[in-house]
């Protein structure tokens, strides 16, 4: 073989290693949330097709947005952001690209153990075909389901336990993902408004003071918003409330 012939050969080898990654990772994400449904007439576990994965990548390529929202730390962190945007009463401070932004990279930052575990279990072994795809996506959905039990209350798996009409599993990593996730979902959303709930409170009473100030000096048709919103900034300044916002999110999911 020509020398010529195998350099023309070396990016295709690496094109195709670089498509098949990100291939993999794409449908095991998908897969993860969708194989432990019970009501599927197909076994996604048993699909080792690289045809058939990249169907699948292109046709949920517009669900992955939702598993990211919905199986992670992402829905707590931007709730708990808006929430705070809402105490300070600016519309657009902070603008919402930098809430997303920052939810992003704080759910990357959270979730990169059970990330690492998942790469180091399924995605690697794959990738050096150590592990068929069906025995590579069991692999990975354990350190998934971990992290979401952490986070999930009794009460709220119980309900959907219940609602499923299915029989109790016997440990709790029997659950379907078709169970865990909206119990996950909704435990994460209750978590998120009683970090609100504390949020609002020193805000409030700083609202309070002002607009009894502006009543009793007469200056009805000052709003107080606009009074209070600088020393509310104030305060959050000197107590370094992006510091203490940020480390108790991150600290509340281990």
């Amino acid at each position: 073989m020509k020398k010529s012939e195998i350099g023309n050969r070396e990016p295709e080898v690496k094109k195709a290693d670089w498509t098949k990654t990100v291939t993999s990772a794409a449908v095991m994400l998908f897969l993860v949330v969708v194989s432990s449904s019970p009501a599927h007439a197909i076994d996604f576990r048993d699909i080792d097709n690289p045809m058939i994965q990249v169907f699948l990548l292109i046709s949920f390529m517009s669900f992955l947005p939702a598993v990211l929202i919905m199986v992670t730390s992402f829905t707590r962190i931007v709730v708990v952001l808006s929430f705070l945007r809402h105490a300070f009463g600016g519309q657009t401070i902070p603008p919402n690209p930098v809430i997303i932004g920052l939810s992003l990279f704080l759910t990357f930052f959270i979730m990169s153990p059970t990330i690492n575990v998942v790469m180091e279990k399924a995605i690697t072994p794959y990738m050096e075909e150590e592990l068929e795809f069906g025995e590579a996506l069991e692999q990975a959905t354990p350190p998934l389901k971990e992290f979401m039990l952490r986070q999930t209350r009794q009460k709220d798996i119980a309900l959907f336990v219940n609602l499923s009409k299915q029989p109790a599993p016997g440990t709790p990593e029997d659950l379907s993902m078709t169970v865990l996730i909206p119990a996950f979902a909704i435990s994460e959303l209750k978590t998120s408004f009683e970090i609100g709930f504390l949020l609002f409170l020193p805000f409030l009473i700083i609202d309070m003071v002002i607009a009894s100030i502006l009543l009793s000096m007469g200056m009805m048709m000052l709003p107080p918003v606009m009074i209070s919103l600088p020393f509310k900034l104030l305060l959050f300044v000197l107590v370094d409330g992006w510091n203490l916002i940020i480390g108790s999110m991150v600290r509340s999911f281990a």
